[in-house]
C-alpha cells in the first residue's frame, strides 16, 4: 500500500475541496478503494500504489487548472477526474492555443491561424501591432493575452487605452463624471475582460488599480512600467498621439496596438497615425506586425462576407479614381499640346 500527501498552497483550498466539500466527496466516490483525506491544505491519499498514482495525477491536473483560472466548477471538476474527459482536459492544458481560463472554467483560445500568429508574437517581442478588420478578433485575443500575463505575474497591471473618438456620429454632451463620460468609449474593453475573469476580482482589480482603463489623453507624462498595455482602436490615433503612447513604455513593459485600417474615423484633415507607423516600424527589432483578414472573423458568418463585399466595392472605387485621374491627365495633356500647336 502507498500513501502521498498533495499540498494545496498555490491554490484556494476552498476551490479545491468546494462549497460543503462538494468537489471533494465527487473525488472521494470516483475512487471508492481508495482512502482519501483533506485537512487544511492537503490531501492525503492511501491504497493500490497504480491507483494512487492516477488519483494523483487527476489531482495535480486540478491543481494546475486553478492556478491558471482561480475557479473550477463541479462539472469541469468531474471532467478532469474522469478518464476519458480526464485525458482531453490535460491536452487542453498542454495546448498552447489556450491563452487563458476564464470564469466558470470558461476556455478562452486563440482560434485562428493570425490569432496563434499574435499570441507567437506577443512571447517574442515587446510591441504588437495587430490591424485588420472588424470581428477578426484583435481586441479580444489582445485583452487575453494581458489577462495571461497578469496572472502568469510576468507583469503587475494591465492598462487598456482607447482614443476617444466618435464612430462617425456626434454624441454631445455626455453627463455624469469623467469615468462615466469615458466609458461608452471604452465598453468593448469591459467587455472582453468580464469574460476571462470573475466579476469580484475584477471589481478588486479595477478599484485597486491592478486593471486600469483610460482614455489616450491620460497616457501623456506617464512611464508604463511592469505592465501589459494595450491601445485598441489605434487607426483613430493622429501621429503625435500613437509617437507619444509608444514613448510611454518602460523597459519591463509589453505593448499590443490594435486598429483597423478601413474604419479611421479622424477628421479629413488628420492622418492616422497606425498608417504611418505601420511603414516606418516594419523593420525595428522587437516590434512584429500580424495583419489579420475575413479568415480571422469569428463573428457571424455572415461577417466574412459584408468584409469580402466592402472590400471588393472599395477595390473598383479605387480603380475608378485612377482611371478617371488618368483620363484627366490625359486631357490636360491634349489641352496642352493643342495650345503649343
Amino acid at each position: 500500500m502507498d500513501e502521498i500527501i498533495i499540498n494545496l498552497d498555490s491554490v484556494n483550498p476552498i476551490e479545491f475541496f468546494g462549497v460543503n466539500n462538494a468537489k471533494f466527496d465527487i473525488l472521494k466516490k470516483r475512487y471508492p478503494t481508495l482512502k482519501i483525506l483533506g485537512r487544511g491544505t492537503q490531501v492525503k491519499i492511501a491504497g493500490h500504489p497504480n491507483e494512487v498514482m492516477v488519483a494523483q495525477t487527476k489531482i495535480n491536473q486540478i491543481i494546475q487548472f486553478l492556478e491558471r483560472n482561480g475557479h473550477l466548477s463541479e462539472n469541469y471538476f468531474s471532467k478532469i477526474i474522469g478518464e476519458e474527459e480526464g485525458e482531453s482536459v490535460k491536452e487542453d492544458l498542454a495546448n498552447n492555443d489556450i491563452l487563458v481560463f476564464g470564469p466558470n472554467g470558461k476556455v478562452i483560445r486563440a482560434k485562428t491561424a493570425n490569432q496563434k500568429l499574435m499570441a507567437a508574437a506577443s512571447e517574442k517581442n515587446d510591441i504588437l501591432f495587430a490591424i485588420g478588420p472588424a470581428g477578426t478578433g484583435k481586441t479580444y485575443t489582445a485583452v487575453a493575452l494581458a489577462v495571461r500575463a497578469l496572472k502568469n505575474k510576468t507583469v503587475r497591471k494591465i492598462i487598456l487605452t482607447r482614443p476617444a473618438v466618435e464612430a462617425g456620429e456626434n454624441l454631445g454632451f455626455l453627463p455624469g463624471d469623467l469615468k462615466e463620460k469615458i466609458d461608452p468609449y471604452l465598453r468593448p474593453l469591459y467587455d472582453a475582460l468580464d469574460d476571462m475573469i470573475p466579476t469580484d476580482k475584477l471589481n478588486y482589480y479595477m478599484t485597486n488599480r491592478i486593471i486600469e482603463i483610460a482614455p489616450l489623453a491620460y497616457m501623456r507624462g506617464r512611464t508604463l512600467d511592469n505592465a501589459f498595455i494595450i491601445l485598441d482602436e489605434a487607426q483613430n490615433t493622429t501621429d503625435l498621439q500613437l509617437k507619444m503612447f509608444l514613448t510611454r513604455i518602460g523597459p519591463s513593459a509589453k505593448a499590443v496596438i490594435t486598429g483597423d485600417l478601413s474604419q479611421v474615423d479622424l477628421p479629413k484633415n488628420q492622418r492616422s497615425g497606425l498608417i504611418r507607423s505601420s511603414k516606418i516600424l516594419q523593420n525595428i527589432e522587437g516590434i512584429a506586425f500580424i495583419h489579420l483578414d475575413e479568415a480571422d472573423v469569428v463573428r457571424h458568418r455572415l461577417v466574412k462576407h459584408i468584409i469580402r463585399a466592402y472590400d471588393k466595392a472599395q477595390a473598383q472605387e479605387d480603380e475608378q479614381k485612377a482611371r478617371d485621374k488618368k483620363e484627366q491627365q490625359e486631357r490636360y495633356n491634349n489641352r496642352d499640346q493643342g495650345q503649343q500647336s
